[in-house]
Order: structure tokens, then C-alpha cells, then sequence
């Protein structure tokens, strides 16, 4: 078995790790609310009507954050109409995924659901067909004492103290001719910066994210990001970035894509520079990246349900369900290491989406929910990254990929000198190799293995299902002296500082 000889060093820090790298997301999109977290007539829902089981389960994922209401939804949503006595509200059409909006969960149902899973809300505004005004009225709702028509509305709601909402995301993929009153950059950022003034001025508190680019792939990608960061440098808190993965027929490829979401985030990262030096401004803009996951995209025809004349905008169809495999998960496990190697830029991330949609969390109707073969490696990071992450180099091997050269073990490391332990995470994308970790210490002292983690399979393409809901997961392995990675497997080592 090769080893892979390396130093850790506690002095080499990259950066604090913020737990808002791990959120979520939450979108008016398919079963993702509706029999996702919210189903009134389900054996385990709460008074409020979220279902229990998945309440738990979110909890046990680690979920920091979720940014809600949307995603394409939020570019024609109506902040009024999720508000008051839920037999009041209207019934509406969505634009974004041709389906019927009951608004029986808004704004305060959201807010509710959060205080029950203990997560932080990050609520994105309407600059597709709505304005800067009605933005700052949706937080003046939300987040002013009272005093005020709008605040006051609230009281009388039920709701009398402030829902305090710290994270505003200022729209939706702008630049998406997907999406609901798409415009150019300059557009999108002069109506982002009048929007931004506004809110501040209701609540100075706030932190705002800027849409960046929807993918690496956009034609206007990174210009647009030049554009709206010139515009917006001294306005907002952050960028956002949006950024999918498929197996589109090549393993290898699929197993590196944690290099695009590097050269992805390291661009984003250099155009804010220039934009800084530009603006002579003394802050670093920090990066959102509140979409990310594996998405079946060319492979998921989501206008299928939508073909009956008759029936063209059902409620809560199921949409955009995939079902992840051991594989899949692997390459979660990758870009949650790209993700913790630019902790100093990164500072917040929402793996899109949490339930039913593209989700780590799987429910049925009146039933069961289990957790999808992503779920692991997530939770495996979210339970226990605390601290620093340090930097490091693995002298590895790279195989081609359609990214261009990729480590054939992909790694993140943590230390924790609260708990006194490092933490790290490593993929093995080697198809038939182990790889011995041979780790230089001495910085740290008296050491020893407390645990070692790993995700692996005989097959590549297994899932888990309500027949198998264990299929995958994580099972330990003894210390006996040599710490391994399998082939293709995902690891975490836990080795207390003594």
C-alpha cells in the first residue's frame, strides 16, 4: 500500500471556519414544503403542521442555515400573500415551475420551523417583477419593533415581536433567461443597489448577498460578476455563486468535479479583488455559494407533469426528485472539501436543496422519510467542523479529467483546539488503490486515532431506498496502527490532541 507522507501544522491557517458554510435551502418547488417539511394531516406533524420526522433528521444533518422562499420561485413571489390567517391567503399561479401556490406556509410558518430545527433564515427578496420598495416593505414586516402599518400588521398577525431576519439574498439568478424578469448585469445592479438602500435603511443589521453568476457555465460568466461587484462592492456583504454536477457518462470526470468548483470559487474570488482595488475599498467581499449539489439537470424533464392540458399547474407535483447514489455522494464529499479549503472566502453555503428536491432528506406522503446516500457526507462534516482549517499538500498523484489535472485524494483538514482534536476529511478517488496516510504530528504533540469514518460500497451506483434505507452509510473501522483510505471511499479521520 503506497503511503501519502504529509506535515500538519496548527500555525497554517487558512482560516475560522463559519457554521454557515453549512446550510440549506428551501424552495416553493415540488414536495420540497408541501409533504417535505410541512404536511398538517401527517401521523407525526406538529400542532404548526411540520412533520416531526424530518424535523429530526434535519436536526441530525447539522443544518445551519436555509435560504428560503427561493430560488426561480422567489422572482415572481408576493411576500403578502403568505402572511395572515391561512384561510385568507390566495391561491396563485407560479411562473418559475408551472405549478399552483396554496401559500398555506409563508413567511411566519417559516419562521416557526426554523425556531423548531434551530436554524438561522436566510430569506431572499423578488427583483424579478418586484421593486426595491415592496423589498423594504417585506423587512419592514419582518423586522421592524412596531409603530408602523406594516410592523403593526404583523402584531395583529400574531407575531409581536421582530422576526429579526439578519440574511437577505438580493434576488434570484438574474441572469438566468430562465428566470422571471431577467436583466443584464448593470440593470440587475442598479435595482440590487436601490434595494440595498432601502433595507439597510429599515434595519442597518441586515447582511446582503448580491446574485452572482448562476454557473461557470453562463456565456456571461465572470463579466457579470466584474459588473455587479463594481456596482455593489460597498453595498452588499457577499456574492453569491451557483454551481450543479452530473455524471454525464465519465466516472472520472464525475469524481473531479471538486477542481471546477476550485477554479469556480478562485475566479469569483479574483474579480472581487480587482473590484476591490478598484472601489480603494478595505474590505474583502466574502462569497455565498448558496446553491450546490448533484442535479440530474439534462436528465430531468420536469415539464413532463405539465403536459395534461387540463392539468397544467397542479399542487406540489413531484418534481426534480432524484435518487443519489454511492457515487454521488463521493463527489459531495469532494466539494465539501473545496468548499472547507476557501473557509477564508467562503463564509456561506447552501447544499440546494433539503427535502424531496434534489435533497439529501427523502419523504413519502403519509409515511416515512429516509436519508438519501448525500446525506452522510454531509453530516459527517457539519457534525463535528469546529476551528480552523489548516492548509496542507498531499503529495498525490492527478488523473485527467475534463476540469483539467484532479488529486486523486481530495482533502480537507480541521483543528479543533477546543476539543483538542484535528479532524480530516478525505476522498479516494482511486478506483482500486488504498492509500496510507503517513501524518507528521509533532506540531501537535501526543496524539492518537479516535476515529475513523468512511462511506464505501461494492457498488458504485447503490442508493437507498424506503426497502433499503441503510443501503449506504458510514461504519467504522478499528486502528490498527495504519491509517487507510479504501478505494473509492470517503473518510473521516478524528485524532485527539493528548
Amino acid at each position: 500500500m503506497p503511503k501519502i507522507t504529509f506535515t500538519l501544522d496548527p500555525q497554517n491557517r487558512i482560516s475560522q471556519l463559519d457554521p454557515r458554510l453549512f446550510g440549506s435551502f428551501i424552495e416553493h418547488l415540488g414536495r420540497a414544503v408541501y409533504t417535505g417539511i410541512y404536511e398538517p394531516e401527517h401521523p407525526q406533524a406538529t400542532k404548526e403542521g411540520f412533520r416531526q420526522d424530518v424535523i429530526e433528521l434535519v436536526k441530525e444533518l447539522g443544518v445551519t442555515t436555509v435560504r428560503y422562499p427561493g430560488g426561480n420561485y422567489v422572482s415572481g413571489f408576493n411576500w403578502r400573500d403568505g402572511i395572515g390567517p391561512q384561510a385568507d391567503r390566495p391561491v396563485r399561479l407560479d411562473y418559475a415551475w408551472i405549478s399552483k401556490e396554496t401559500n398555506q406556509f409563508g413567511i411566519d410558518e417559516f419562521a416557526r420551523w426554523c425556531e423548531k430545527t434551530g436554524v438561522e433564515p436566510m430569506i431572499a427578496v423578488n427583483l424579478g417583477t418586484g421593486t426595491p420598495q415592496e423589498a423594504g416593505y417585506f423587512a419592514e414586516y419582518c423586522n421592524h419593533e412596531g409603530g408602523t402599518t406594516l410592523s403593526d400588521l404583523r402584531i395583529q398577525h400574531g407575531r409581536k415581536n421582530p422576526y429579526n431576519f439578519r440574511l437577505w439574498c438580493l434576488g434570484n439568478e438574474m441572469d438566468g433567461p430562465w428566470q422571471t424578469g431577467q436583466m443584464n448585469a448593470r440593470e440587475y445592479a442598479h435595482k440590487a443597489r436601490e434595494t440595498a438602500k432601502i433595507l439597510r435603511c429599515v434595519d442597518p443589521d441586515v447582511e446582503l448577498v448580491a446574485c452572482g453568476s448562476s454557473s461557470a457555465q453562463m456565456t456571461t460568466f465572470p463579466e457579470w460578476d466584474r459588473v455587479v461587484l463594481e456596482e455593489l462592492y460597498d453595498y452588499v456583504d457577499y456574492i453569491s455563486c451557483h454551481q450543479y454536477y452530473e455524471n454525464e457518462g465519465s466516472e472520472t470526470d464525475f469524481l473531479a468535479s471538486f477542481v471546477n468548483m476550485d477554479n469556480f470559487i478562485e475566479t469569483i474570488v479574483s474579480t472581487a479583488n480587482y473590484a476591490k482595488a478598484l472601489r480603494r475599498s478595505d474590505k474583502n467581499m466574502m462569497i455565498s455559494f448558496d446553491e450546490w449539489n448533484v442535479w440530474y439537470l439534462r436528465g430531468d424533464p420536469w415539464d413532463a407533469p405539465f403536459k395534461d392540458k387540463n392539468n397544467r399547474f397542479p399542487v406540489a407535483p413531484p418534481l426534480l426528485e432524484d435518487k443519489y447514489s454511492f457515487l454521488d455522494a463521493l463527489v459531495v464529499g469532494g466539494l465539501l472539501c473545496s468548499l472547507l479549503n476557501h473557509a477564508d472566502r467562503v463564509k456561506m453555503a447552501s447544499l440546494a436543496q433539503l427535502v424531496n428536491v434534489i435533497a439529501p432528506i427523502f419523504t413519502e406522503e403519509g409515511k416515512g422519510a429516509i436519508r438519501q446516500t448525500i446525506f452522510w457526507p454531509f453530516e459527517m462534516v457539519a457534525s463535528v467542523a469546529r476551528g480552523c482549517v489548516l492548509q496542507h499538500h498531499l503529495p498525490v498523484p492527478t488523473f485527467s479529467s475534463k476540469y483539467g489535472e484532479a488529486r486523486m485524494v481530495q482533502s480537507a483538514v480541521i483543528h479543533n483546539p477546543e476539543q483538542k482534536e484535528l479532524i480530516i476529511f478525505a476522498l479516494n478517488c482511486d478506483f482500486s488503490q488504498s492509500w496510507a496516510l503517513d501524518i507528521n504530528l509533532a506540531a501537535f504533540g501526543r496524539t492518537r486515532v479516535r476515529e475513523h469514518s468512511v462511506l464505501r460500497s461494492d457498488d458504485l451506483y447503490a442508493k437507498n431506498t424506503f426497502d433499503q434505507p441503510e443501503r449506504v452509510k458510514p461504519e467504522s473501522i478499528p486502528h490498527n496502527g495504519t491509517i487507510e483510505l479504501p478505494p473509492l471511499s470517503w473518510s473521516r479521520i478524528i485524532i485527539a490532541i493528548e
